[in-house]
């Protein structure tokens, strides 16, 4: 438990979590549909706020989890309550708690039956979702890993599109199969150490064929949540049929549980099995990169072609993290928050327009540019931002990743750029045709510009585009030593297996 500090006083990790569970539970008193909009609205801007202390009161000094809480749950199979932050997950849970007010503004007028239920859904994956990033007992990370599935199948399967069912069912049974493997790999642990405290399965002597079957376990599961290529064909459908906040969440934060995953326990619980599959994962990352950019640039359906997006950028995500450097590794976590706020905005985007024009086709919103320029600007910049244009968020994390790519190998990097270049592309034709389109627009006269409440909702998005584009320095001053002890330590444990291996 050293690698543990002990937060005295105010449980905050507990507080972030419960606080929307007793939010959710509140509206199940109170069901009025006006009460609940403005209820969820205030709980998650409560959350947000609360959580601004981790970053205040964060130590970037140190490696250990911070604000740490244990207390015991099922000492008789050493099951805990135990709750930590570090570099890696900190900016994680910071982006939960501030998607979330967004995600009920944007349902504000668009979801207008069942709301109680709506909100309520929001809530429970909102605890459920911050309780992933913190917990540091594996059962009560599965536990809440699970938790999540079931308000975000209901989501997309009562309030999504015509093809609702279809899609939440075959995004439940996908995630289900990599939860299956994933409680494998943790009983198998469990039995091998005799504990679920993450930290004491990490760095551990185990035998190859044990690793590397816990590690195709781990990887598996978090594969389908990225998801990566070819497990990805569960995510277009559910971002089509989703409602604007499904598509945000699921864009913003449960892709990222994926990318976590494979930081916060293959590398430090599977290392050997890490080193020697590594190779054929990056080659798997380039060809999702690749696979996702060229299915983007034929698609004609907005939301179709943001989700094809996420496939190729969360490639480069996992191509940061298996180049094994530093760079690679701090590009690919700056990587997962700028994808966060870029992807998560142009949904919301997606979402304004559809409100207007009952489509989400390129051939109806061409020429909106005119009528609604509050809108384009918008979404000029959030497009740029997705391509990875200078100046923008997620410039920063490609570079870095592209940098740690060609630290490690330079035919690998190349074959990465046209990745980027094919973001362009399709990045720009879809601007193209929204703000401008051809000599045959459709009659857009009839189009509202952007609300003040679309406008507050978009404005924080583009403020963080900003912000981490021009000055990423205090971002990667929160993530790099939690790294930087990583990368250490594996090497260190590839050392010690060297010298093992060298032994008469």
């Amino acid at each position: 438990m050293d690698v543990l500090l002990i937060k005295e006083g105010f449980p905050l990790l507990s507080f972030l979590i419960f606080f929307p569970l007793a939010g959710a539970l509140v509206l199940l008193a109170f069901p009025k549909e006006s009460f609940a909009k403005l209820w969820t609205l205030a709980v998650t801007v409560i959350t947000a706020v609360a959580s601004l202390p981790l970053l205040m009161d964060f130590d970037p000094a140190t490696t250990k989890y911070q604000f740490a809480e244990f207390h015991h749950w099922i000492p008789q199979f050493k099951i805990n309550y135990i709750l930590g932050v570090d570099g890696i997950s900190i900016l994680l849970v910071i982006l939960t708690t501030l998607i979330m007010p967004f995600c009920v503004l944007a349902s504000w007028n668009y979801i207008s039956r069942r709301v109680t239920p709506f909100m309520f859904c929001l809530l429970i994956m909102e605890a459920s979702m911050i309780g992933v990033f913190v917990a540091l007992d594996f059962v009560l990370f599965y536990i809440l890993w699970e938790f999540m599935l079931i308000p975000m199948y209901l989501l997309i399967a009562i309030w999504g599109g015509p093809r609702k069912v279809y899609a939440s069912i075959k995004f439940f049974l996908y995630t289900l199969a990599g939860s299956v493997l994933l409680l494998v790999a943790i009983i198998a642990l469990y039995l091998k150490t005799g504990s679920f405290f993450i930290p004491d399965m990490m760095w551990q002597q185990t035998s190859s064929l044990f690793q590397i079957l816990v590690f195709l376990a781990f990887f598996l599961a978090f594969a389908i949540k990225v998801p990566m290529f070819p497990f990805h064909t569960w995510l277009p459908a559910a971002h089509v049929e989703a409602p604007t906040a499904g598509s945000v969440i699921l864009a913003s934060v449960l892709l990222k549980m994926g990318t976590y995953g494979m930081l916060r326990f293959c590398l430090p619980i599977t290392p050997e099995a890490t080193l020697l599959l590594a190779p054929y994962i990056l080659w798997l990352s380039i060809a999702g990169i690749i696979y996702g950019g060229f299915t983007a640039l034929a698609q004609h359906d907005m939301k179709k072609l943001i989700a094809y997006s996420s496939v190729g950028h969360m490639g480069f995500v996992t191509l940061g993290i298996f180049v094994l450097n530093t760079q690679g590794v701090e590009g690919a976590i700056m990587q997962m928050i700028n994808h966060g706020v870029t992807t998560g905005a142009l949904f919301l985007c997606v979402g304004m327009i559809y409100e207007r024009t009952h489509s989400r086709e390129l051939s109806k919103a061409a020429g909106v540019g005119r009528y609604m320029p509050w809108y384009a600007t918008f979404l000029v910049f959030f497009s740029l931002s997705s391509f990875g244009f200078p100046g923008t968020n997620s410039f920063i994390g490609e570079f870095l990743v592209l940098a740690g790519t060609f630290e490690f190998s330079t035919p690998l990097a190349l074959a990465a750029i046209p990745g980027a270049v094919l973001a362009a592309a399709y990045m720009l034709r879809m601007l193209q045709k929204i703000v401008w389109g051809g000599t045959d627009n459709p009659d857009q006269s009839y189009l509202s510009d952007l609300s003040k409440r679309e406008i507050v909702i978009l404005t924080p998005f583009l403020l963080f585009v900003f912000w981490i584009g021009l000055g990423p320095q205090p971002f990667i001053d929160l993530i790099h030593p939690s790294v930087a002890n990583l990368l250490e330590q594996l090497q260190q444990w590839q050392h010690h297996q060297v010298a093992l291996l060298t032994l008469p």
